[in-house]
């Protein structure tokens, strides 16, 4: 957990450098895992569903940033992140880039 917390604000909005598979994918648990627990306990004391979107929102620039470095880390730009606008193929594409192996 708190290396989740250190990650999101030392690298909040940095979209240089790299970020290896073992970083990208800790950033993806602990994002699921918190969006599930936030859902659940939206669900729970029913409260307003703008607390999920909020959380969304905020979390934006750190999963596009911890991407755009996972590309960096396979000597691929930023701007293949777009992929993601194209149907099911771009993601498929991505998820690909995101489990090969870096260049160091």
């Amino acid at each position: 957990m708190t290396y989740f917390i250190k990650c999101v604000t030392s690298h909040y909005a940095n979209f240089s450098g790299r970020a290896g598979r073992v970083e990208f994918w800790n950033f993806v648990l602990f994002y699921v895992l918190l969006t599930i627990i936030i859902a659940a306990i939206i669900g729970i004391f029913r409260l307003p569903l703008r607390l999920g979107y909020i959380w969304s929102v905020v979390m934006l620039i750190p999963s596009l940033a911890v991407t755009v470095r996972r590309l960096h880390d396979i000597n691929r730009s930023g701007w293949w992140v777009l992929i993601t606008l194209v149907p099911v193929i771009g993601w498929i594409v991505l998820l690909i880039f995101m489990v090969t192996r870096g260049s160091r």
